[in-house]
């Protein structure tokens, strides 16, 4: 019996039969690391869907930045919608990591701003991998980051059954113990509420909040309600709670995690006073010590991640608990049902996941390192880290590596490569223009214009942001609908700008390096790249064979250079298209085969979260929202005043504009309001 259940829009055509069939008898013959190198509009996801409901793995889907795993998400949750198909990226909008800068004496706070959605689909996640091997998560390399024991994870579930005895008071405290916080009013996630012999609990991880009742020690009834209206939707027999955050601890363990911070913290502060850093010891004695306090009383403090290797009973310099550990494998204790071979592994994108994966250690250890010596934190904080590349390595079983120009490092070490060049479409790779930068604007503004008047679309990469800023204020000063992209956009802002570039919002869409691999965008029959000559990472053979591929799904599909001269890279790019070219060419002659653009409709991905979060907002009491707005606006003045003190002038208007829009908006309501009176 399959474990996958795969609804395919169409059957598998081009060279997706054989890529599918090549893939899958490499797995089941042994081998460990396979390639498949597929041209955009090719269907490798398609392909990659197949590859998984043949083998009936649980499958872990990595991809290199939030928007193609947003895209991703949305395409396997179409292909499979009866199982388990989640979202695991970083769940902060915003993130300043704690620092210090040892010569100017500036030690930086650590300040993020925690996507509630993001971070109910990460628990979401960890969740359904342990409870269901019918599982594919889609992922960011957030995933090599630590995450709590996935055996103290699950080991502190809660399960309850509709008639067993269990005393109310026992069940509260077992919520307490898993993190859930006890409210009196407003019902949020991670919290519950009591009303004499019925708690009402919001599950971290669900959509939907539970009410278990109790009648003389016995669950007499267990339901999921409305999110809204908290009326019964549906009756269960039996639920299971997982904890409400990814660090948790037994209290048993608590007791002697707490032991071994104050013994580390005793040795280090003697360390630091032997050599002379009096104010390094009592700064962090002092910092320490109220860590431990808190842990002591709530079970969780501010950067409780920092004492993990501690709470979760690891050796110094071991290993941390990734995402990895979640998934069945010969060294995890988490067990599955069906599952003894393990997982599979997709890289998608390879050439650009794995270097990053690469350079996530030392970068993050570099930063610690100086907090540590200055007094900040506990030698212990250094094994609150990304893997190793070499740990990530082991922990792998099956890897799959995907991409239409993969990287050295997967090409030495796949056993098979499997080619997928032949569209199902028919299309060829697009026709490359090379032009002079000299009234390249001019150019390309006649350009747009002209696929505007078609209904088509048009994607502009730039070198910088402040270039696609600039770029993006000056094609709207002359009447094009065009909004820019960048890294400072959340997920789900940059899905909804990309969605709404489909749906004809924008003409336009100016980005610098998250207009490349994997954007599914049929609609784009045009991608402009302005200084195609500047050699380096985002003008590399790699980097505009990518690019090129954004336009590769439209019938008309071109793409322009703007240069003054051709480089190697671009030399080396012309040539493979060109190759790729011919190829789809000679095939369609050869079976007459008409080319026609890809047709896809536009549905709804991860920013349904945040519209059904604007939803709820709006449905809650005034008093509510306008404590949020409150919050949001205080956030937004102090990201305007931080970039002001950074010089970063740009970044602090665009913060100051988004100040007085919701001010404007908000004075208009209430002026309304007032009228009605």
């Amino acid at each position: 019996m399959n474990l996958f259940k795969l609804h395919p829009p169409f059957d598998p055509k081009g060279d997706q039969p054989q890529a599918i069939q090549k893939l899958v008898e490499g797995f089941r013959s042994g081998k460990r690391e396979q390639v498949l190198i597929g041209v955009t509009g090719s269907g490798k996801t398609f392909t990659m869907a197949n590859v998984i409901a043949q083998l009936g793995k649980p499958t872990l889907v990595i991809s290199h930045n939030k928007t193609l795993a947003a895209q991703l998400y949305s395409e396997f949750k179409e292909f499979f919608p009866e199982n388990a198909v989640e979202y695991f990226v970083s769940y902060y909008d915003y993130y300043q990591p704690e620092a210090y800068i040892p010569h100017t004496d500036t030690y930086i706070e650590k300040d993020a701003s925690i996507n509630d959605d993001l971070d109910r689909l990460r628990l979401s996640a960890t969740s359904s991998v342990l409870s269901r091997p019918d599982t594919i998560i889609v992922a960011s390399v957030s995933c090599i980051y630590g995450l709590g024991s996935p055996e103290d994870w699950q080991g502190m579930l809660i399960q309850i059954e509709k008639g067993k005895t269990f005393d109310r008071d026992q069940f509260l405290s077992a919520l307490v113990a898993v993190q859930y916080e006890r409210v009196e009013i407003e019902l949020k996630r991670g919290t519950f509420r009591v009303r004499g012999g019925s708690v009402d609990l919001f599950p971290s991880y669900g959509e939907n909040p539970h009410r278990i009742e109790f009648t003389d020690q016995e669950i007499s009834r267990i339901c999921v309600l409305d999110r809204v209206k908290f009326s019964p939707l549906q009756e269960l027999d039996k639920l299971a709670i997982y904890p409400a955050k990814h660090f948790v601890t037994p209290s048993g363990r608590l007791e002697k995690a707490l032991q071994g911070i104050q013994e580390e913290l005793i040795w280090r502060v003697k360390e630091l006073i032997k050599e002379g850093k009096d104010l390094e010891a009592k700064r962090l004695e002092s910092r320490t010590q109220y860590d431990m306090e808190m842990l002591r009383e709530v079970g969780y403090c501010s950067g409780v991640e920092n004492y993990s290797r501690h709470l979760s009973g690891r050796e110094p310099g071991s290993t941390p608990y990734t995402l990895l550990d979640y998934f069945p494998s010969s060294t995890s204790g988490v067990l599955h049902t069906g599952c003894a071979g393990g997982f599979l592994t997709i890289l998608d994108e390879c050439h650009q996941s794995i270097p990053q994966i690469r350079g996530m250690y030392n970068g993050d250890l570099s930063r610690k390192k100086v907090l540590v010596e200055h007094g900040f934190r506990l030698p212990s904080a250094l094994d609150n880290r990304p893997l190793r590349f070499p740990e990530f390595e082991q922990k792998l079983k099956q890897i799959l590596y995907v991409s239409a120009t993969p990287g050295p490092y997967e090409m030495q070490r796949a056993q098979a490569f499997v080619e997928q060049i032949i569209r199902p479409t028919g299309l060829t790779d697009t026709e490359i223009e090379v032009r002079k930068s000299e009234f390249q604007i001019d150019h390309l503004i006649a350009e747009i214009k002209e696929r505007s008047k078609k209904k088509e679309r048009v994607l502009v990469t730039t070198l910088t942001k402040k270039m696609a800023e600039d770029l993006s204020r000056y094609l709207k000063e002359v009447g094009i609908k065009v909004h820019y992209i960048h890294s400072e956009f959340d997920a789900f802002e940059r899905v909804e700008i990309l969605r709404d570039l489909r749906m004809q919002k924008y003409d336009c869409v100016i980005g610098v390096n998250l207009l490349r691999e994997g954007l599914d965008l049929p609609e784009v029959s045009l991608v402009a790249i302005l200084d195609a000559d500047k050699e380096g990472f985002l003008r590399s053979d790699v980097s505009l064979i990518q690019i090129t591929g954004r336009a590769a799904r439209h019938i008309h599909g071109k793409v322009i250079m703007y240069a003054d001269k051709i480089t190697d890279s671009m030399a080396r790019a012309i040539k493979e298209t060109q190759r790729r070219r011919e190829i789809q060419s000679d095939f369609n002659k050869k079976y007459a085969i008409t080319p026609q653009s890809v047709q896809k409709e536009i549905k709804e991905g991860i920013e349904k979260w945040k519209a059904a979060e604007t939803f709820v907002s709006e449905v809650v009491g005034e008093s509510t929202k306008e404590h949020e707005l409150k919050d949001y606006l205080a956030f937004l003045k102090r990201r305007m005043e931080s970039a002001a003190h950074a010089l970063e002038f740009d970044k602090a208007a665009r913060y100051r504009d988004e100040i007085r829009k919701i001010e404007a908006k908000e004075g208009m309501k209430k002026s309304i309001l007032k009228t009605k009176r």
